[in-house]
């Protein structure tokens, strides 16, 4: 392989003619017994919870566990920055090159300017009963548009979950999002199925008592993807994270329109949301990305671990299909695909090589079986 600049030239096998791969144009390097990826991507993470590690327990009610959230950072005021700085660190050092962030204070972005990291970064919106909801975009547009522009980090407005956004506020985000990826909390648990229903049950009385009920609201009597797509969110551009209660028609029509499904099994289960149907995921033939979700309903953010998680959940999936989505499905998704994700002329650089010892006869098996940084290395290249 050859690199330049920070970028993938070219790159091929031993037995690759010279006049493909100019091996005399640069200094040869023997990693030993390794396997070479381009960095991971985690499609899905919120870095400003990370102070919250270990602080709120798993939890079989997702609602009850959103409260506890809720409570802990009221009480908390701000989001320190130092556990974020912590967090940027492991991620990097787990083998991940890009990022999903979503953000409700963008304090990650400088932090994450500072680092080698990539990234989406989602400015997220709440909302059930806030008027003027046009006037609320504009007002986080321009506060985007007043960050220190920087190529690798991409900052876009999204909203939040279907029980925490208006449909007012729901189109205005559509419609500011243009051709950018929009993330949205989707599918998670149960009591947002009965809430989308009916309008009843502990989302319901969640919103009551933060004294956020819209009196107006009528419950659309449908699932969480019609409810997206009446909403005009059912596109290419949209990832749809978690997505743990859809059914096969649902995720049908997610690979219609050629939405991405990201999911968190490791964060379903401490938040009591359910466990995702993976397999099902893959058999509808849509795009599917991996993230970690946060600090405050995982114990790490090291995507390895999550990839050991969806295989097995997933055991008929094939390992290079997991793969896929760990790298260039995310970056896809993120809307990073000219950049990251694979190992191609004119992509970044971004590469890590992890060992393998020398008695595991399927590699791609071996790398989704929940690696540790320890076995990482970054390649530094020219």
């Amino acid at each position: 392989m050859l690199t330049g600049g920070g970028r993938v030239v070219s790159y091929g096998s031993a037995d690759t003619p010279p006049d493909v791969v100019p091996r005399d144009a640069a200094e040869t390097v023997d990693l030993g017994d390794v396997a070479i990826l381009p960095g991971l991507v985690n499609a899905h993470t919120h870095l400003e919870l990370s102070w919250m590690r270990n602080r709120i327990p798993p939890s079989d009610s997702m609602p009850a566990w959103a409260s506890r959230l809720m409570t802990l950072r009221r009480d908390q005021g701000t989001d320190p920055t130092g556990p974020m700085t912590e967090a940027i660190r492991e991620v990097r050092a787990a083998g991940t090159a890009l990022v999903g962030d979503v953000t409700n204070t963008l304090a990650p972005y400088d932090l994450l300017a500072d680092s080698e990291l990539g990234g989406a970064i989602f400015k997220e919106i709440l909302g059930f009963n806030a008027a003027g909801p046009e006037q609320m975009v504009a007002a986080v547009q321009s506060e985007l548009d007043g960050l220190t522009p920087l190529e690798w980090l991409r900052p876009s407005i999204v909203p939040h979950a279907p029980y925490s956004v208006s449909p007012s506020l729901f189109r205005a985000i559509a419609h500011a999002a243009g051709d950018r990826p929009l993330s949205v909390h989707v599918g998670e648990s149960l009591d947002e199925m009965q809430f989308l229903r009916d309008g009843t049950g502990a989302w319901r009385e969640l919103l009551d008592r933060l004294g956020a009920w819209n009196e107006e609201w009528e419950s659309p009597g449908c699932g969480p993807v019609e409810y997206l797509d009446r909403l005009g969110l059912l596109n290419a551009r949209l990832l749809a994270v978690h997505g743990t209660q859809l059914g096969d028609g649902e995720l049908a029509r997610l690979a219609a329109a050629g939405a991405t499904l990201v999911t968190c099994p490791r964060s379903n289960r401490w938040t009591g949301a359910g466990t995702p149907p993976i397999d099902r995921f893959y058999r509808a033939g849509a795009r599917v990305a991996i993230g970690t979700d946060s600090l405050a309903s995982v114990e790490d953010l090291n995507l390895f671990r999550e990839l050991a998680e969806v295989r097995r959940l997933a055991p008929q999936v094939p390992a290079r299909r997991l793969l896929e989505s760990a790298t260039i499905s995310g970056a896809a998704a993120l809307g990073f695909a000219g950049e990251f994700g694979s190992i191609e002329p004119g992509k970044r650089a971004e590469l890590i090589a992890v060992r393998v010892p020398r008695a595991i006869e399927d590699v791609e098996e071996y790398l989704v079986s929940g690696l540790q940084p320890d076995a990482i290395t970054w390649l530094e290249t020219a």
